[in-house]
């Protein structure tokens, strides 16, 4: 056998991918329900079955064909996310920055600027390689999901200057991990497991917090960026819509912010229309609420001028001091009191999914609020605050919890499961996370507070009307 230097085997592995893939084809909100028996699109329901016989245009149409496609809108969406693989989250993998021994690293942005880029490249390849393995897509089926939501920054996608006239520069990140995506998709269908790939990080920064790329400043309503985007998810669903069963325009789009919140539906309406252009109707699209509530977009891409359109909603409750507060019990409540505000939602415009929440009911994972920033509830995270006692026993090794805490764990899982059921699924947020087990769909089945099948109930009444 002819051994390759350690560097020339991951590049000659990684040709091999991309000529492979070739040759088969080109925070802080709620959430919501519907009454499975309304999940069908009778009665007054506007929308028209999500799951058209597919019509991919291109050669990428072949990749789907081992995996039949999802029938969304009947079927239960049940899934994970696999956050912090293709885009950096300091609190998901703190020791990657940490080794940088530089504490201005911050986010992806900063840690492709502050560092020698060849360093950064070989960090980020054996990050990419190991983080999410074939081994984890095959757990996540045992689990008994059946989506993953991947996540993607702009930087990632190999867009040229042949496909869009404004500029394909994504200094200083460090591009890279398309081959590594490729990879995933392959591993998904080959696993039986559909897949969102969600655009999390666009140009400028869609809401200036480290989950897009970039914390500080929102600018992607500023200048180009906006039609950037646009041709961004066009390549996307041109190069790989036939490899994914639903691409989502842009995660949590800040539309706290007047210049966000003016453009975001005429982006929505865009990048609509640049998928459909390119990849017919078989290929889902998914947009979020931006912040703005589900009862903003009421009437918005619905059936008949728009098919095949999905809601992304968010629901955590630890990022305001209000929510913090909370005891338990009123946290379960909370969850159960989104469900009426859903479930009109759900059954008048467009299928929402329940696609970001956790089992976290503090901010204490380390760096959660970002790398350096303290929490809320130790009071670590501003002077002058409430403060709400220790954070030992609510994150980190879960060697630490209680039983009495992981009790709790099971019924408020089990309460955004619930909702989640209730309209047309549900994806955890997040597989694995280094140290805060409270946020680990892995380490909760390992732990005994997620199910083993994600069906079985201790609490089947725990939100009742659902």
């Amino acid at each position: 056998m002819l051994l390759l230097p350690l560097p020339l085997l991951r590049t000659t592995s990684l040709l091999l991918l991309l000529l492979t893939f070739a040759t088969t084809g080109n925070g802080k909100q709620q959430c919501r329900l519907v009454m499975n028996s309304n999940l069908n699109g009778g009665g007054g329901d506007p929308q028209v079955p999500l799951s058209a016989t597919p019509t991919s245009t291109g050669t990428t149409a072949s990749a789907s064909a081992t995996l039949a496609p999802f029938n969304y809108g009947k079927d239960i969406i049940r899934g994970v996310n696999l956050g912090g693989w293709f885009v950096l989250e300091p609190w998901i993998t703190p020791s990657i920055f940490e080794n940088t021994t530089n504490s201005d690293i911050i986010d992806e942005y900063t840690f492709g600027q502050l560092q020698d880029s060849d360093h950064a490249l070989s960090v980020l390849q054996d990050h990419w390689e190991t983080w999410i393995t074939e081994d984890d897509f095959a757990a996540i089926k045992a689990a008994g999901l059946n989506h993953v939501r991947m996540q993607i920054g702009y930087w990632s996608v190999p867009i040229t200057s042949a496909d869009t006239n404004y500029s394909t520069s994504v200094d200083p990140y460090i591009p890279g991990a398309w081959p590594y995506l490729l990879q995933a998709l392959g591993w998904a269908k080959k696993h039986g497991i559909h897949v969102i790939l969600d655009l999390h990080g666009a140009p400028g920064s869609q809401n200036g917090y480290d989950n897009s790329g970039r914390r500080g400043s929102a600018d992607w309503a500023q200048g180009t960026n906006v039609a950037r985007t646009v041709d961004i998810v066009r390549f996307i669903a041109d190069q790989i819509g036939g490899m994914i069963d639903v691409l989502e325009l842009l995660n949590e789009a800040g539309g706290y912010q007047d210049d966000i919140a003016a453009v975001i539906a005429d982006y929505w309406q865009d990048g609509y229309d640049a998928v459909r252009n390119v990849s017919g109707t078989s290929l889902k699209v998914m947009i979020g609420d931006a912040f703005l509530g589900v009862a903003s977009w009421d009437g918005f891409l619905t059936s008949p001028t728009a098919q095949g359109v999905l809601m992304d909603y968010h629901e955590y409750q630890i990022f305001n001091y209000d929510q913090i507060e909370m005891s338990q019990d009123e946290h379960l409540n909370y969850s159960c009191s989104v469900l009426s505000t859903l479930r009109s939602y759900a059954k008048s415009n467009l299928y929402t999914v329940s696609g970001e929440w956790s089992n976290a009911i503090t901010d204490c994972a380390k760096w959660l609020n970002g790398r350096g920033i303290g929490a809320r509830w130790d009071g670590t995270w501003q002077d002058g605050q409430p403060t709400f006692g220790s954070c030992d026993g609510y994150t980190g090794d879960s060697s630490t919890f209680s039983d009495e805490y992981k009790t709790f764990l099971r019924k408020y899982f089990e309460s955004q499961v619930a909702i989640g059921e209730a309209v047309q699924g549900w994806i955890f947020w997040t597989w694995k996370v280094e140290n805060a087990d409270d946020w680990s769909y892995q380490k909760g089945l390992e732990g005994g507070w997620i199910p083993k099948d994600p069906t079985d109930r201790l609490y089947p009444d725990i939100c009742p009307g659902a």
